[in-house]
């Protein structure tokens, strides 16, 4: 009978009692749901079962891990609700997820099939008759060859192709009521899991709208967020435009040799919408001051270097600066609750020497730009004049660019608000997407190596607070743009491969950091590796991996 420690107390239980069975006994004392564990350090679904002694922790849906199974879940059941729905009417369709949108997914279904009110409604009633039913949602694993068997026999050529270039001997496969599917990630045990959810049609496509991860005990008003909309869809029209929506797409282009022709097309779509970008702002005729901001790792320095190159082919003078240049004096820089200092807060900014040189300019008046010494914590002052003639232009970066508090005394008609992100199109598969999250995380982690020395750990260790700092700081402010600009490149994954496995790989298992690093190694297994030598100087991802043209 093994002996298990949970929250500091010794229980008993039989060898082969289900991790869930525990879980009920202590879910009462927690405000979320339980939806997966830590067995003696490592992360367990709560089908599992207890062989051994060892010390035994929650997970909830108010933690990362955990409200990621529940989306995943609650995926899984709209795709079955959909093969269970339109089967009724002897169509074949598939649902692919999308891309994430606030609180909700965005999901189309394949084979030319619009969304209506009315079919969003009878897949939202045949999600909660799941719910009721409490299906089960078991994992079996099986020899790749017979889960790519699998997965053809159900129509999944997504899946087939997946696999094809997988490395891995094995493939873990989710069944629920006869449907079988593969998941990148955790499941819950059960379909009741799932119970706070939305489905409404939208755009042509689904909106799956669930929980935030603050507040998972109620389903939130979709808020529309059209011009992210507008940029997600294009860079999956991008995807299409050289057939490729998924990993197993990429792959096959890779292993047939076609890959320099498909970069080459996707740098001259970033540089077409460069250009556009610059002809708004030429348009414009009043702009003096082009605010570029986005959060950590969206590659916001390169974007500033070839937009002031697209400026000039308009006989415009553009100069680039970086609001870091007006940090405060490092005595009066905000400190976060764990002492250290904060130059995320918008109050790590003189915003009154910024606004009043930028006034300055303005006026015709000659200003000395700063710098900002990171070693000694102060602006110093080198030489560098400043002048606005009649085609002089500032391209300003920094994160807090779309926040009106940081320009609030310059004139409406002088500015041009940018929001640059990462915003992947490229899915694992049909029903596996790949947060945009991961892809800056990789993005830094490559960059941060390169460039300042830092281990894969460090750069994991602070992501979270990163990314709190953007919750607070960036999104809020992202529709408000001007123009908004998708830094991803759907061959990137593939590049930044080879120089973030190594990395990772680094990440000892006794560091808490271990578990995310195994977790982005097997996501990276799943791309094919190509080299840098295809990848243009002015690529956005040179800023990352290196050999670029600009001083980034």
């Amino acid at each position: 009978m093994p002996t298990v420690m949970i929250n500091g107390a010794i229980r008993q239980y039989d060898k082969g009692t289900t991790f869930e069975s525990i879980v009920k006994e202590y879910q009462p004392k927690y405000n979320y749901s339980i939806a997966l564990v830590y067995f003696n350090g490592k992360m367990k679904e709560l089908t599992k079962r207890l062989e051994k002694d060892g010390v035994l922790s929650f997970i909830t849906t108010a933690d990362s891990a955990g409200h990621n199974a529940y989306v995943r879940t609650a995926q899984m059941m709209l795709v079955k609700a959909v093969a269970d729905i339109l089967s009724e009417k002897g169509k074949e369709a598939h649902l692919k997820i999308e891309f994430s949108l606030g609180n909700a997914c965005y999901c189309s279904l394949m084979g030319g099939i619009r969304a209506t009110p009315d079919l969003a409604a009878r897949l939202e009633e045949r999600m909660r008759q799941m719910v009721e039913k409490n299906i089960p949602i078991t994992k079996k694993t099986y020899p790749i060859d017979d889960a790519v068997e699998l997965f053809k026999r159900q129509g999944m050529k997504d899946k087939e192709k997946l696999f094809h270039y997988r490395r891995s001997s094995t493939v873990n496969v989710y069944r629920m009521d006869g449907y079988s599917d593969y998941f990148y990630g955790y499941m819950l045990p059960a379909t009741g899991y799932v119970r706070q959810f939305r489905l409404q049609a939208y755009q042509g496509g689904l909106l799956l709208v669930l929980p935030t991860i603050d507040h998972h005990d109620m389903v939130s008003e979709f808020i529309e967020q059209p011009s992210l909309f507008e940029q997600l869809m294009l860079s999956t029209r991008w995807g299409d435009l050289v057939n490729i929506s998924t990993v197993g797409d990429l792959n096959e282009q890779i292993c047939r040799g076609s890959i320099s022709d498909m970069i080459l097309v996707q740098e001259a779509l970033q540089e077409r919408r460069i250009g556009e970008i610059a002809q708004q702002i030429y348009d414009k005729g009043t702009v003096r001051f082009i605010l570029v901001a986005g959060p950590s790792s969206s590659g916001k320095t390169t974007f500033s270097h070839r937009l002031a190159i697209q400026l000039k082919t308009f006989g415009l003078r553009p100069h680039i600066i970086s609001m870091d240049d007006y940090f405060v004096s490092r005595e009066r820089t905000p400190v976060d609750i764990d002492g250290n200092y904060d130059f995320d807060v918008l109050e790590a900014l003189d915003l009154e020497l910024f606004n009043d040189d930028m006034l300055d300019l303005l006026r015709g008046e000659t200003i000395e730009m700063p710098h900002y010494d990171f070693k000694t914590g102060r602006r110093v002052y080198k030489g560098d004049f400043l002048k606005f003639e009649e085609n002089d232009i500032l391209v300003i970066e920094g994160i807090h660019g779309l926040n009106p508090r940081c320009t609030e005394h310059l004139p409406e008609e002088n500015k041009f608000k940018i929001y640059i992100s990462a915003l992947t199109s490229l899915n694992i598969d049909e029903h596996n997407r790949i947060p945009s999250t991961d892809v800056r995380l990789l993005r830094r982690m490559v960059r941060d190596a390169r460039t300042r020395s830092y281990s894969a750990q460090e750069t994991i260790r602070s992501w979270k607070k990163v990314r709190e700092g953007e919750e607070n700081n960036i999104f809020p402010f992202q529709e408000d743009a001007d123009a908004l600009f998708n830094s991803v490149l759907i061959y990137e994954l593939s590049i930044i491969k080879q120089f973030a496995e190594p990395l990772l790989l680094g990440v000892r298992s006794n560091e808490p950091e271990y578990y995310e690093a195994k977790r982005l190694i097997k996501f990276l297994d799943y791309f094919v590796g190509i080299d840098t030598t295809p990848v243009p100087g002015n690529s956005i991802c040179r800023e990352f991996v290196g050999g670029g043209i600009f001083p980034v």
